[in-house]
């Protein structure tokens, strides 16, 4: 059985998803897809991505959204941060920074992080 996920094909993170682009990946479900930031903010930097295009946190589904919290804790574990501790960011729309406008969070950890 194949999972059939929107995709739009002018997406640098779909085409990482698809095999096309190049990552480093960290972390894989069926649903979930974690590779390394090409621009690291802190030792470990892994984004964490529904596989599905949604453009923003705003635009994705309950249900991708609930499956995606769950995924992050298996990436916590699978990483070992789960117990070291670790930052979450997500950007919502040009106005936060948002740059690639597929839904991804910004797994942050690796070092102490205390200001914003």
């Amino acid at each position: 059985m194949t999972t059939e996920f929107p995709v739009d094909e002018s997406c640098v993170f779909c085409r990482i998803v698809a095999r096309r682009g190049p990552a480093n990946i960290r972390y894989e479900s069926a649903q979930v897809i974690a590779f390394d930031d090409s621009r690291p903010k802190a030792p470990t930097h892994v984004l964490i991505c529904p596989k599905g295009h949604y453009p923003t946190f705003l635009e994705t589904p309950e249900s991708v959204l609930a499956n995606l919290n769950s995924e992050i804790k298996s990436v916590a574990v699978h990483l070992g941060f789960e117990e070291r501790g670790f930052r979450l960011v997500v950007n919502n729309g040009r106005e936060s920074g948002q740059i690639i406008f597929h839904l991804h969070f910004h797994f942050l950890a690796g070092s102490a992080m205390r200001d914003l």
